[in-house]
């Protein structure tokens, strides 16, 4: 099941409330999001699908242009989780790291067409930009009658986030546009990307930032976790108790992929010459896809087991009735 933006923010209240974290995959091709709702559905959990600019313009969605790719993203989505395989998994479809001039085009785009959250990424803007930025996507919303969930950024990348930048950023945003705002991202000492130094890596600061962006908003409010490659299990568990309701996940992700599919070719680099009487079945995606997902599958469950995930879409699924 493709969730509204309204379920969408009940799920994240769910998340925040029961104490696990969904977990948020930068899906780049039609087979990653297969595997995902796999791992999702043999895990009873719900599954975040998200994707990011370069996902969105990318030769198998946009080939770019980015709103051909979120159409052909959600249809993709719509197809898979509306089939009788998936539709028990609660399936989210997320905007992650829009920027540039065409952001707010975008993003406008992708509440027209029903996106069952939405961020943008906030790395470029000054405090300014960002909060006229999330009031400018409110307004747009309420002037076209479309429902809204939205996740808040500050400078993830930037070491811990002061939390007078909850009450300046996320306040204010929800001070002038009340009930849009379902999860908050401050920084907590990770990065994007891969080899970083996780060593800043605070749970005390995720657990603050909750409990102020909770109070701000008079509602339970999720903490998003961006740069989670590289966290150990003990780190997602600390992060998830501190009140962490999703944990993006991208380079890793894309590591073991890559290297799922190089190790296919070197297997199977003889077959792969014309003459080889198999060279039709091994050149064919099918056998590529089957090998990495049969990698792949096992770890996405690994970390939504990490997350506390499993289970809980059952759980969550009852609360829609």
């Amino acid at each position: 099941m493709l969730l509204s933006p309204e379920q969408t923010r009940a799920l994240y209240q769910h998340a925040a409330t029961t104490r696990y974290a969904v977990l948020a995959v930068n899906a780049d091709s039609p087979a990653a999001i297969v595997d995902c709702l796999i791992a999702a559905r043999e895990c009873d959990a719900p599954i975040i699908i998200e994707t990011s600019l370069w996902q969105l313009t990318g030769h198998s969605f946009g080939a770019g242009d980015a709103l051909l790719g979120i159409d052909r993203y959600l249809a993709e989505l719509h197809t898979l989780a509306s089939s009788d395989r998936f539709r028990d998994v609660p399936v989210v479809y997320h905007t992650d790291h829009i920027k540039g001039p065409a952001t707010v085009g975008i993003l406008t785009h992708a509440m027209r067409k029903r996106a069952s959250s939405i961020s943008l990424d906030s790395s470029a803007m000054s405090a300014q930009e960002n909060i006229e930025t999330m009031i400018r996507l409110c307004e747009i919303a309420a002037q076209e009658g479309l429902p809204l969930t939205l996740e808040m950024e500050a400078g993830v990348d930037d070491g811990v986030t002061p939390l007078e930048e909850t009450r300046s950023l996320f306040g204010e945003v929800e001070r002038l546009m009340p009930g849009r705002l379902a999860l908050w991202a401050p920084g907590v000492g990770t990065k994007h990307g891969l080899g970083n130094d996780l060593g800043g890596f605070s749970p005390d600061a995720i657990r603050a930032h909750r409990e102020l962006a909770s109070e701000l908003a008079g509602r339970p409010i999720g903490i998003a976790l961006h740069g989670s490659s590289g966290l150990t299990e003990e780190q997602l568990a600390a992060g998830v108790a501190a009140g962490v309701a999703k944990v993006n996940w991208s380079s890793e992700s894309l590591l073991i992929r890559s290297e799922a599919a190089a190790a296919f070719f070197d297997q199977n680099r003889e077959r792969l010459g014309k003459s080889h009487p198999d060279f039709k079945a091994t050149a064919m995606d099918n056998g590529l896809q089957q090998s990495i997902s049969a990698i792949y599958v096992p770890k996405v469950k690994a970390r939504i087991e990490s997350l506390n995930g499993k289970g809980q879409a059952s759980d969550f699924r009852k609360t829609l009735q």
